[in-house]
C-alpha cells in the first residue's frame, strides 16, 4: 500500500505568502524566474528535515529563519500537509516556526486525524512552544516526554514509535529528496571512478552512479535493461555500459558507442549526455523515496530528449510522487494540463500556484500546443 501526500499549504515562506495546493503523483511547476518554483521545493525540503531531526542544520543552511520569511508580511513560517489514508480520514500535520532571538522556536506542532462520530480529531502530537505532548500508546493518553527533548527539533522527529499511519507520514516526509542540477564540472563525482559499495540510488551528485548501476545489473537485470533501452532510444549509436576496474575495489563506468572502437569514459561524455544518463538511472530506480523533487531537469538536454524525459517521469510517478520545477517551454510541450502547476506573482510580489487543468484551456488546446499556450500568456507564469 502506497500512502500519498494529498495537499500542502505554505504560509510566510519567501514569495509563498499563502499557497494551498493539492498534490498529484506527477506535477511540474512552471513559471518565469523568481516566481517561487524552487522555493516550493525548498519548503518541502525543510519539512522533510523537520521529520528527520535535521531542522536546525537545514534552516542554518538556508541562512536562518529570518531570511525565509515573506518580507514585510510574515512573522512566522507555517507548513501543513495531509496524507491520504485508505478507508480512513487523512492524517494532517501542521508545523509553525517563529523567530526567537538569533534563532527560532517551534511555536506550534500538531499531528491529528479526524474520527467518524467525534467532533475533536485524535491527536498524536500536540505541542506549543516548550509544552510538548504526544500520544503514549501504553498509557493511552497525551503525555509530556520523560526523555531529553531537543526543542530545536520537532516532536515528529523525536517521539517514540507511533501507530502505523503516523509512522508512514513520518517516513514519507523524512525521506523526501530534492535533486538540483547535476554538477558536471571537471572534478564532478559523476565523472570519477567510484568505490564499490551497496547503493540504491545514483546519488544527488552522481557520487554513487557506478556502484548503483553495477549492482542493479547484477540484482535487477530487467530494470537495468530498461535503463539501457531508454539510452538506446535517446542515443541511437549507444550500445552498452561497462565497468572496468581501475584499482582494488574501485570501478570506472564507460559508454560504448557504435562509431568508436574504444569505450568512452564518463569524464569524456558531454554535459547533456551525462545529465540524461543520471536522470534515467534515477527515474528508473526501484528505490525512489515516496516524494522526489527535481529542479530544472532540462538543463543541457537537447530538445528531442524532452519527450522521452516526460514519459520516463510519468512512469516513475507510479513509484514516487514526482515534483519537478522548470521554466523550459520546450519541456512543457510534452506535458498535459493535469500535470502542470502554473506559478505566477501578483502586484505585491506574492506567488500563486494554480493547476493548469483548472484553467479554461480547451479552446486554446484545439489550435495550440501547451508550450505555445504558455508563450502566449494564456496560463500566466510569464512575469
Amino acid at each position: 500500500m502506497m500512502y500519498k501526500i494529498n495537499r500542502i499549504k505554505l504560509t510566510g515562506f519567501r514569495r509563498l505568502s499563502s499557497v494551498d495546493l493539492p498534490i498529484k503523483p506527477f506535477m511540474v511547476l512552471i513559471g518565469a524566474n523568481s516566481v517561487g518554483k524552487t522555493s516550493f521545493l525548498d519548503a518541502l525540503s525543510i519539512l522533510s528535515a523537520s521529520a528527520s531531526e535535521k531542522l536546525n542544520s537545514t534552516l542554518s543552511g538556508y541562512g536562518g529563519i529570518e531570511s525565509l520569511l515573506t518580507r514585510g508580511k510574515a512573522e512566522e513560517l507555517s507548513f501543513l500537509v495531509d496524507m491520504e489514508v485508505p478507508d480512513y480520514e487523512p492524517i494532517e500535520y501542521e508545523l509553525h516556526l517563529a523567530p526567537k532571538g538569533m534563532g527560532y522556536a517551534i511555536s506550534g506542532e500538531l499531528l491529528t486525524q479526524q474520527r467518524p462520530g467525534y467532533y475533536e480529531p485524535f491527536k498524536h502530537i500536540d505541542s506549543y512552544y516548550g509544552d510538548i505532548r504526544y500520544y503514549e500508546r501504553e498509557q493511552g493518553r497525551l503525555v509530556q516526554p520523560e526523555w531529553e527533548h531537543n526543542h530545536l527539533e520537532t516532536s515528529l522527529s523525536q517521539v517514540p514509535k507511533m501507530f502505523r499511519q503516523p509512522e508512514e507520514l513520518r517516513r514519507i516526509l523524512a525521506t523526501a529528496t530534492q535533486y538540483h542540477v547535476l554538477d558536471v564540472g571537471p572534478r564532478a563525482p559523476v565523472k570519477m571512478p567510484q568505490p564499490m559499495k551497496p547503493a540504491n540510488l545514483p546519488g544527488p551528485d552522481g557520487e554513487d552512479i557506478v556502484p548503483y548501476m553495477y549492482y542493479l545489473r547484477e540484482i535487477d537485470p530487467d530494470r537495468f535493461d530498461m535503463i539501457i533501452d531508454s539510452l538506446k532510444t535517446a542515443f541511437p549509436d549507444f550500445e552498452s555500459i561497462g565497468f572496468p576496474p581501475v584499482a582494488s575495489g574501485i570501478l570506472a563506468m564507460t559508454w560504448k558507442d557504435k562509431k568508436f572502437g574504444k569505450p568512452i569514459y564518463m569524464n569524456e561524455l558531454s554535459e547533456g549526455t551525462l545529465r540524461f544518463l543520471w536522470l534515467v538511472s534515477l527515474l528508473q530506480s526501484p528505490n525512489l523515496s515516496t516524494i522526489t523533487m527535481i529542479d530544472e531537469p532540462e538543463v543541457s538536454l537537447h530538445p528531442e530528449l524532452l519527450s522521452l524525459l516526460a514519459d520516463l517521469m510519468r512512469e516513475a510517478s507510479d513509484r514516487t510522487q514526482l515534483i519537478v520545477a522548470t521554466h523550459s517551454d520546450r519541456f512543457v510541450r510534452f506535458l498535459r494540463p493535469d500535470e502542470i502547476v502554473v506559478m505566477d506573482v501578483d502586484d505585491n510580489g506574492y506567488a500563486s500556484a494554480t493547476w493548469a487543468d483548472s484553467l479554461d484551456l480547451d479552446r486554446w488546446l484545439a489550435e495550440y500546443s501547451m508550450d505555445e499556450i504558455w508563450r502566449l500568456g494564456r496560463m500566466g507564469g510569464r512575469s
